[in-house]
């Protein structure tokens, strides 16, 4: 019964880092300096799950999640034409992060479900552990 509260802790731990990583993408879609101040656009971040290594002590068949927090280089910046802008290079172009506000906002949702069912998951477990206690006393 604890074994199945514990799998869904580790969705929602995961869940939520992934909440956290597009609030950042998002907060970030137009930066175009790093943190130490230097021109340098934003990379966007994501996260990808596999199998978490922890067996939680037992042998049952589930596993939880563990989660690692990339940083997407494949995509190069997006490139507009701002000349007044103090991070334009000599062509007048800005290196924008190429963060999609749609992409994000889906991710969002999707991430928003997943915490959904897992806290769905461990109220069940909840409930099937007091009607076991109820029917014991």
């Amino acid at each position: 019964m604890l074994r199945g509260i514990d799998l869904s802790t580790s969705g929602l731990v995961a869940q939520r880092q992934r909440m956290n990583t597009i609030a950042g993408n998002i907060a970030n879609a137009y930066s175009t300096r790093d943190a130490d101040g230097n021109p340098s656009p934003f990379q966007r971040r994501f996260v990808t799950f596999s199998e978490s290594s922890n067996d939680f002590g037992n042998d049952s068949n589930g596993v939880g999640v563990d989660f690692q927090v990339e940083i997407d280089t494949d995509k190069a910046p997006r490139m507009v034409h701002e000349p007044g802008h103090p991070d334009a290079n000599e062509k007048g172009y800005v290196a924008y992060p190429d963060i999609n506000m749609v992409t994000e906002f889906v991710n969002a949702v999707e991430a928003s479900r997943a915490y959904q069912a897992n806290v769905a998951s461990i109220d069940m477990a909840k409930q099937m552990a007091n009607t076991a206690l109820r029917i014991l006393a």
